[in-house]
């Protein structure tokens, strides 16, 4: 099995993940969808070929890492075929890898559904956007289309920090600085801290992983500058919640005024399997007004849902209407509109209302 050949195979077929794990047979995800590649099941000694040749590829990346730790994250790219985000890992005392396809070209926000008042975030000037969502949701989509739209408007200085880099941005009307973390740099907290001399307008930060870097963020979007980033909830409100409770007990008030002060908007996705055997995305988007802002300041998250029900005429939607839209054009199914839903049994009423 020659590992050039999987990977373009994966890319003529529109793979999103190759997977390559001893056991299994080479598995590609499309669309959501796990299929086996043939009957013939991986080896150790195969997936260690393979992944040796991963590492070759990837400039011939020190191994080392994987060995001692059991797992490691990079991407690489290969001229005329695309680029890859690969995480390898030991399972069972084996080497296996997920490898994820990234297309050279940036997606079409259009094609991929992202509603245009997601993308006009990225015309702010200042203040804090998430973009929020479980693994796998597009969350990174999302914010490369954003930094796209900036990139060709704006004539800024964006400094990216990913973990590792995934889409590659050419320098257009602004300067795209982007820099992979373990690679240019240390860690999030400590090229943050760096981006901060680096005269930037626009800072994307792959991930607000610990209270240091969400603290840092927060004093960048304090300070003028626009910060995109990303966390893995679902919901606006549940994604305040994560932030401050991020923090110590003794610090979480002072918090929720900081974030009450430079919190822009909240966008979350989520990936529903579509009626047309390809996945559809659904959104919900909070756009902070003083309402919300009153909300986060005096600890009373768990209005905000209302306030976004109330607010579709200032570009707020939740995710309930988002997956009934969905349902309403034929896109999602009934079914699986309830799975992906934060109030089931409320939706479930409404469903039953257009059937």
């Amino acid at each position: 099995m020659e590992t050039i050949a999987v990977l373009k195979e994966a890319v003529d077929k529109q793979v999103s993940d190759i997977f390559i794990i001893p056991g299994l047979p080479l598995s590609y995800k499309t669309q959501g969808y796990i299929s086996s590649q043939g009957e013939e099941m991986l080896k150790p000694v195969d997936t260690e070929k393979i992944i040796n040749d991963i590492y070759t590829f990837a400039g011939n990346r020190d191994i080392g890492k994987l060995i001692s730790c059991g797992d490691d994250d990079f991407s690489f790219s290969l001229k005329g075929i695309s680029r890859f985000r690969v995480n390898t890992y030991k399972q069972r005392g084996t080497l296996a890898a997920v490898i994820r396809v990234v297309s050279f070209a940036l997606p079409d926000p259009q094609t991929l559904g992202i509603p245009q008042i997601v993308l006009d975030l990225a015309q702010k000037k200042k203040g804090l956007v998430l973009v929020t969502g479980p693994a796998g949701s597009g969350k990174s989509t999302t914010l490369a289309c954003m930094i796209d739209l900036i990139n060709n408007t704006r004539n800024s200085h964006v400094i990216t920090l990913e973990d590792p880099i995934e889409y590659l941005h050419s320098h257009k009307k602004s300067i795209v600085s982007q820099r992979e973390i373990s690679t240019d740099t240390e860690s999030y907290v400590t090229a943050l801290r760096a981006a901060l001399r680096q005269s930037p307008d626009v800072i994307l930060l792959g991930e607000l992983r610990d209270h240091n870097t969400i603290s840092t963020a927060m004093t960048a979007a304090e300070t003028g500058h626009l910060v995109l980033s990303t966390l893995h909830t679902v919901g606006a409100a549940n994604t305040i919640d994560r932030v401050i409770d991020a923090f110590p007990p003794n610090q979480q008030s002072q918090i929720r005024v900081q974030l009450s002060m430079v919190l822009q908007a909240v966008v979350s996705q989520q990936l529903i399997p579509g009626t047309r055997q390809e996945e559809v995305a659904a959104f919900e988007i909070m756009q902070v007004n003083g309402a919300i802002r009153n909300m986060i300041r005096e600890n009373k998250v768990h209005q905000i849902d209302t306030v976004i029900y109330s607010s579709a005429d200032s570009g707020m939607i939740s995710m309930d209407t988002s997956l009934l839209n969905l349902v309403k054009n034929g896109l999602i199914s009934d079914k699986d509109a309830l799975v992906y839903s934060a109030n089931p049994d409320m939706l479930k009423k409404k469903l039953a209302g257009i059937s």
